[in-house]
């Protein structure tokens, strides 16, 4: 199983023809920093968005890399050699990856770091597979973050402060509980499921209002639809009328009916 071309399921249409967009939020974490020094993944967590809303669905899986792990890196992400004993090889869930990701544009802070890794573990496998990034389309949110707020600092718990996400589980990092955070700032770094709420306006000590930027709940009531009542209508083709008599007889919103 190889990854297909690029970008091929990363747009496709359902059943009532309407365009589908899924993409898909990816972290990793690894034995060391330095790909060109052998280091290697030891666990990779995904999230599905579809049309920018969270599915449920998710990819997570830790894996045995065949090598030790640099101090400095347990310390971040707190995984040990121990912890990784039982679980399988990259060659032996390689499958269920592609699968999982196959023609969805993925979502990335710090993408040249995970693509790499992930690049080199494929290289790994011979030629069965593509390198991730000639197949499937990047989004890289660091380079987004640095865009939109030059100067700043930009990984991953500023962002979350920044728009209001919540990362408060996040004592050690973790493949998967990055990726859903991610999410969340990807999210509201682009503009979606967000609103500003005026009521949280605050007084900065420079008198400056600063609005806060919160996510809109997923789950709220679909908002309800009131048709013209019978007078209505009829007051709505009175206006029309008046209309087609002062414009030669051609009303829009009649001839598009």
């Amino acid at each position: 199983m190889a990854f297909g071309k690029p970008g091929v399921y990363s747009r496709h249409y359902n059943l009532k023809g309407l365009a589908v967009v899924r993409q898909i939020v990816l972290d990793t974490e690894t034995t060391g920093l330095e790909v060109s020094q052998g280091h290697r993944i030891i666990e990779i967590g995904c999230v599905e968005l579809v049309n920018r809303k969270l599915t449920g669905n998710r990819y997570h899986q830790y894996i045995r890399p065949e090598r030790d792990i640099d101090q400095g890196a347990i310390e971040v992400h707190g995984i040990t050699e121990e912890d990784l004993a039982d679980k399988p090889l990259f060659s032996q869930v390689v499958d269920d990856f592609v699968e999982f990701v196959a023609g969805a544009t993925l979502i990335i802070h710090n993408a040249p770091f995970d693509i790499g890794f992930l690049n080199a573990e494929i290289q790994r496998l011979g030629h069965h597979y593509q390198a991730v990034d000639q197949v499937s389309k990047v989004i890289d949110t660091l380079v987004m973050a640095r865009a939109k707020h030059p100067g700043q600092r930009n990984n991953l718990d500023a962002l979350c402060q920044r728009y209001d996400v919540d990362n408060s589980q996040r004592d050690l990092h973790g493949a998967l509980l990055d990726a859903e955070i991610l999410a969340d700032v990807y999210l509201a770094m682009t503009g979606g499921q967000t609103a500003l709420q005026l009521s949280d306006v605050d007084k900065t000590e420079g008198g400056n209002e600063s609005m806060q930027i919160r996510r809109l709940s997923s789950d709220r009531p679909a908002l309800p639809v009131i048709k013209a009542n019978s007078e209505e209508l009829a007051a709505h083709e009175v206006q029309l009328d008046a209309i087609a008599a002062s414009s030669g007889g051609s009303v829009l919103w009649r001839d598009s009916r």
